[in-house]
């Protein structure tokens, strides 16, 4: 009896040292994680300015063009060589895209020519190599008692997941970009309200703002930094509204610019339109939030069924079995 209660001893002994040891590692990397990660907001607003160079380059050179009779090209950067020719050489543009393409592309974050060349050859490419992968693995790795329609069969799966992969990747990529845009738009709009109604303009209310939600969501910082610029270089102030719509895909941003593009063209108050859209988004959150949270509970029963249940059981049902173990039944 006397070397059962030890070995209890010893076993709870080595599972407060374990869980101290995972405790301890836990708070290390949890102090160090910060001061490892790298910077996004500075990645992110450094790609920014490049476009906003890229803007007020494009927009002098069309106000020279008009002033001088006569165009003038515009540095661009150029994706790889070999990535280009070869979908200048079979023409993917014309087969695999289209203008939604390219909306899909700048809605994801993916901007100007470079993305749509890589977004084309890896359609192109990657087919090709998930047939070969596949065919390997069922050809020469897989069972041989497969029949050769189903290895072919597996091996076309593949080429088709290839085929779809860079688009599964567009859509997760504009899907957590919109979610971003769309948690941060009402504290966005909250901010602007303070900055219009400060005596700033619309422009230096978004820039601004970008400096400040950059923290909450890097996607909506570059977004108005780059309106801003569109603002500041673009002729019409419309145009820039509503290239911030279309760059969002978003309804709730399209009412928005539509409301600002109303107050300028007719005078009216920008700041009740502001204040009366940003408790509406709000509202929008709000529901959103509260969609989810009425959607968790359906969707924690496999797992409380599958992991909790399971501990609770060996929680409660173990002294029993030790002490029936120890009394000798």
């Amino acid at each position: 009896m006397f070397s059962i209660g030890l070995d209890a001893l010893d076993t709870t002994t080595l599972l407060i040292a374990g869980a101290s040891a995972i405790a301890v590692f836990a708070t290390i990397i949890s102090l160090t994680l910060p001061y490892l990660g790298k910077d996004e907001l500075a990645v992110r607003m450094k790609s920014v300015a490049l476009e906003r160079d890229q803007i007020r380059a494009r927009e002098r050179a069309r106000l020279v063009a008009e002033k001088n009779n006569r165009g003038q090209k515009v540095t661009k950067t150029e994706p790889k060589a070999y990535v280009k020719n070869l979908v200048n050489k079979l023409n993917l543009k014309t087969a695999l895209a289209d203008e939604n393409t390219m909306m899909q592309l700048n809605q994801a974050g993916l901007r100007g020519q470079n993305p749509l060349f890589i977004f084309l050859f890896l359609r192109f490419v990657l087919p090709i190599l998930f047939f070969i992968a596949g065919a390997f693995y069922m050809f020469v790795l897989g069972n041989p008692e497969h029949g050769t329609t189903t290895k072919i069969t597996v091996a076309l799966f593949a080429a088709y997941a290839g085929f779809y992969a860079p688009i599964i990747f567009v859509k997760n990529q504009l899907k957590n970009r919109q979610q971003s845009v769309q948690r941060a738009w009402p504290d966005a709009l909250d901010l602007t309200l303070i900055c219009v109604k400060s005596g700033m303009s619309i422009e230096a209310a978004f820039r601004r703002v970008s400096t400040e939600i950059g923290k909450q969501s890097i996607p909506l910082a570059e977004e108005l930094v780059l309106t801003t610029a569109e603002l500041s270089f673009l002729p019409d102030r419309r145009v820039a509204y509503e290239n911030f719509a279309k760059r969002t895909g978003m309804e709730t941003i399209k009412n928005v610019m539509t409301a600002l593009v109303q107050a300028e063209r007719y005078g009216t108050p920008l700041g009740t339109a502001l204040r009366v859209l940003s408790a509406e988004n709000r509202e929008i959150r709000m529901m959103a939030a509260e969609t989810k949270a009425a959607a968790l509970p359906p969707k924690l029963t496999v797992p409380m069924i599958l992991f909790f249940l399971p501990v609770l059981f060996a929680v409660v049902l173990t002294p029993a079995i030790m002490q029936a173990s120890a009394s000798g039944y």
